[in-house]
């Protein structure tokens, strides 16, 4: 055991100290497999393609793709690549998980619970983490990340429907991304302290235990807390570091960051040619499968890639250069101006990220962060051909310096330099664009960030209520009219998405009823044949689900190919009103809309429903926003209103003095369901809010340190 300290918050949040960086890592990798033993298993498990083993065949479709993607070996690849210093770094944080789930990381209950699972088969033996494990940690939290399952669903809508691609650009309304994130930035200026501020909020899947932990870091060289990655370390995403009062750059002062997703085509698909595969590198591996028989998977790779179907190579800059950025990692830690955080993010590679970062001489820049190819726009839509030339890494440019706010939020940049993607999310930016606008009296503050965190008015919501404007009395039945009225009434309003609304429980279900009616009509039917790919990609495949997204443009489409049927947009809006009055049920939106995290547990073969954890009722809250509000609480429409995508932490650095900062999770600081911590921040979290961060360390409680077991 490497000697570290450990310390508590109010929120059970993790304050870790030692005196070098090597003790530290080795700290955060026991405080974190301490907190998230089961979660960081699964996801080392999922890493070696080898969650099949613990989860019988509810496990396998994932292995199958990890074989194929050649996650493990990529992993590999990338540690065997990395520089002493990054190496010893990572292996420290390695042996510090180990060495946390022996000292009692395991003793949880998903585990028991998988114990029992798979008629009791046996499970494999515990294992120490290998070196790499945390690069494929960060891996798994990635690899579907990106655009390329859009690639192969706009493959199937030309092959399918039409290959113009404007067809299947309908299903983009100009964005529809199952992922996202709020940031914004603003200058002292703007500030009641004359100091920068930085806010925002990342959007992912809701999964229990949070995909994200707040964790504090602090060593001789740099005190740093933020939001790390259980499994991976450091303080990558969102971070706020105090530099030590040295007399060096930014000394005495503090340095902040945080991301969004910058929506790039960065992981590219070919579409081989029969030479090309037959021509590939192959092998085989035998994935165990518990109770039953092991399965041997195949794998292949051409010169561009692994194939991840059977004529689909995957061109991931992680595998292209053996390199994840682990050197951008490390050395964020050690940032101590604003300029330095550009400087370690140059190194950055996957995802794309846009950056905002200031420290409290005034300081904010903008700037995007990652590796892409150079392509045209075209080239962007779906799988490239065969003969397609291999990618150059696009130069991007420096960062950019802010005067006065800066926003983003997945909108579509107006500089072309950065415009990297297909599609992009075009309401969040202009509302908290708005809300910065009117700021409050004597400048904005931490506290004050929050009506832009809870703000739950639906641009797209609004829009689309316009396809009732037929729906008028005389032109419809008296109930109908009534019912269009009040949600033209609503609309007008700006559209809110509160929980306790009856009118917004009203427009969910009317559009709810107007996706499944759309994703019915005739004019769609192609797209239901089978896409024969595997399933590992079927969410990206769910036309339900893609109607969703691409809504209002598909309203609006009339015939989407020659001699097809007609989609008449406002007879299927006036229709689906119809039925949904004709249900005579009156909700609130709140009623229809609760929390639905995801449990890696429920994918195991054989697990009773009880046994998968889920936020406690008493703590249960109904939820205000939508999937494209400033609150993001996304459902899928036509599918379920439940929310399982949404805000997995907000976040407010304050560069006049760290302690002002805020931040929250949706659930807790802890995984293990047994455990106070472990979903006390979801009703902070339900209402938008967010909790003051405690960093003298006198005020924190020690924790003392256990050894192995």
């Amino acid at each position: 055991m490497r000697p570290f300290e450990v310390f508590r918050d109010g929120l059970g949040v993790p304050h870790v100290r030692a005196q070098g960086e090597l003790d530290l890592a080795f700290g955060q990798g026991y405080v974190t497999a301490r907190d998230r033993g089961w979660q960081v298993e699964v996801d080392r498990w999922r890493a070696e393609g080898r969650l099949a083993a613990r989860f019988g065949s509810g496990g396998l479709e994932w292995d199958r793709f990890a074989v194929r993607v050649r996650l493990a070996d990529t992993a590999r690849r990338v540690w065997d690549a990395l520089e002493g210093p990054e190496r010893d770094w990572v292996a420290a944080f390695a042996a510090g998980v180990s060495a946390g789930l022996d000292a009692g990381g395991r003793d949880v209950p998903e585990l028991r619970a998988l114990e029992r699972a798979c008629a009791g088969a046996p499970l494999p033996p515990h294992e120490p983490w290998p070196d790499w494990a945390p690069i494929g940690v960060f891996l798994v939290n990635h690899v579907l990340f990106s655009g390329f399952p859009h690639l192969l669903w706009r493959e199937h809508v030309a092959r399918t429907l039409s290959p113009d691609p404007s067809v299947a650009a309908l299903f983009a309304a100009d964005g529809g991304p199952a992922s996202g994130s709020n940031a914004w930035a603003l200058a002292g200026s703007r500030t009641a302290s004359g100091r920068p501020l930085l806010a925002g909020d990342p959007h992912r899947f809701l999964e229990l235990p949070g995909v994200y932990q707040q964790v504090r870091l602090a060593c001789d060289e740099y005190d740093v807390l933020g939001l790390a990655f259980p499994g991976v370390p450091g303080v990558l995403h969102f971070g706020h570091a105090q530099v030590p009062d040295d007399g060096g750059p930014g000394g005495g002062g503090s340095v902040a960051w945080g991301i969004t997703n910058a929506m790039a085509h960065h992981v590219e698909l070919v579409r081989e040619d029969a030479a090309s595969v037959a021509a590939a590198a192959t092998g085989t591996e035998r994935v165990p499968v518990r109770g039953a028989a092991p399965v041997d998977v195949t794998w292949g790779e051409t010169a561009r890639g692994p194939l991840v179907t059977d004529e689909h190579a995957l061109c991931w800059p992680v595998r292209v250069t053996a390199d994840a950025g682990v050197a951008a990692w490390r050395r964020l830690q050690r940032a101590r101006t604003a300029h330095d955080v550009a400087a370690a993010f140059a190194a950055w590679v996957d995802p794309v990220n846009r950056v905002l970062t200031a420290d409290s001489s005034g300081e904010v820049l903008s700037l995007t962060a990652g590796r892409v190819p150079e392509r045209e726009a075209g080239e962007r839509v779906v799988p490239l051909p065969a003969e397609a030339a291999p990618p150059r890494w696009r130069s991007l440019p420096p960062p950019v310096r802010v005067t006065d706010v800066a926003v983003d939020a997945n909108e579509r940049p107006a500089r072309a330099e950065i415009a990297l993607g297909y599609a992009y999310a075009p309401h969040r930016a202009d509302r908290i664009r708005a809300l910065l606008a009117a700021p409050p009296a004597g400048g904005e503050t931490p506290e004050s960030q929050g009506r832009v965190h809870g703000d739950v008015q639906d641009a797209g919501a609004a829009a689309l209520v316009g396809w009732l404007d037929g729906v008028v009395p005389g032109a419809a039945a008296p109930p109908v009219a009534g019912a269009a009225e009040r949600l033209r009434a609503w609309a007008a309003a700006g559209a809110p998405m509160h929980a306790g609304s009856t009118d917004a429980g009203l427009f969910a279900r009317w559009r709810h009823a107007l996706v499944r009616r759309v994703a019915a009509h005739p004019a769609l039917a192609p797209l239901h044949a089978p896409h024969g790919l595997p399933a590992v990609f079927a969410p990206w495949l769910d036309v339900t689900a893609r109607v969703g997204e691409g809504l209002a443009r598909l309203l609006g489409a009339g015939r989407l190919v020659a001699d097809g049927p007609v989609l008449d947009g406002r007879a299927e809006a006036a229709a689906a009103l119809t039925e949904v009055v004709a249900e005579g049920a009156e909700l609130s939106w709140g009623e229809l809309h609760a929390v639905a995290p995801l449990h890696a547990l429920a994918d195991a073969t054989g697990v009773a429903h009880d046994d998968v954890p889920g936020v406690p009722e008493q703590l249960r809250a109904p939820l205000s926003g939508a999937g494209d509000t400033v609150r993001c609480t996304g459902s899928v429409p036509g599918v379920t209103h439940l929310a399982a995508r949404g805000s997995v932490a907000r976040w407010v650095w304050d560069l006049s003095d760290r302690r002002r900062s805020r931040w929250g999770v949706p659930f807790g600081a802890s995984g293990d369901p047994r455990s106070p911590r472990f979903a006390d921040q979801h009703p902070t979290w339900a209402a938008a809010g967010t909790a003051p961060i405690e960093t003298d360390w006198a005020r924190l409680r020690p924790e003392p340190v256990e050894g192995p077991a």
